[in-house]
């Protein structure tokens, strides 16, 4: 299975919808860690899940993955080898659910499984160094350029960590996510 990694936090949510709401996914995942608040993500979610031509949901703790987009509720790694399961993981971090832990766990992941990861608009430092992990194990990585970020400081933060990678406007990301998609 191919896995879409999204890490995004402040003007996330207007962004995820341009990049997937539209995309026919098949045989991939796409695993969303978007800053919000718990008490503003089940409305998010039940309101892209009415404008996507995918399924939108939360991610459930212990859930196999499938063909879907989902959205995590809490932190979470990933886990497994032919079948991959989302797991709930109660660790302090500054941002919640956290871009980097998300990141971490799928590094090993990369060895069995096709991955594209992409940090998009939000403040803050969170997924670049996960993010690089991804990279150094040979993911191909995204980044949202300054001009299209709401607040370009998860995205700077990922490119001052690794200068290998190139700011992209959403319209390049969504390029790269449909490219992805469609490979076999």
């Amino acid at each position: 299975m191919k896995l879409l990694l999204i890490g995004s936090s402040t003007g996330g949510p207007n962004q995820l919808k341009f990049l997937l709401k539209d995309l026919h996914i098949k045989n991939t995942c796409v695993v969303i860690a978007q800053h919000m608040s718990s008490n503003y993500l089940s409305s998010f979610v039940n309101k892209f899940n009415e404008e996507s031509v995918n399924e939108v949901r939360l991610l459930e703790d212990k859930e196999l993955l499938a063909n879907k987009i989902y959205i995590c509720a809490k932190n979470t790694i990933l886990t497994g080898n032919l079948s991959l399961m989302a797991l709930w993981q109660d660790v302090q971090s500054s941002f919640k659910p956290s871009v980097d832990l998300l990141f971490h766990s799928a590094v090993e992941l990369a060895k069995t499984n096709k991955i594209l990861a992409v940090i998009l608009t939000g403040m803050g430092d969170d997924g670049a160094k996960g993010l690089l992990e991804l990279y150094k194990a040979g993911v191909k990585c995204l980044c949202e350029n300054e001009t299209d970020s709401v607040v370009y400081g998860m995205p700077k933060r990922a490119k001052d960590l690794n200068p290998n990678l190139r700011p992209m406007s959403l319209k390049e990301i969504k390029s790269e996510i449909t490219r992805f998609i469609e490979e076999n």
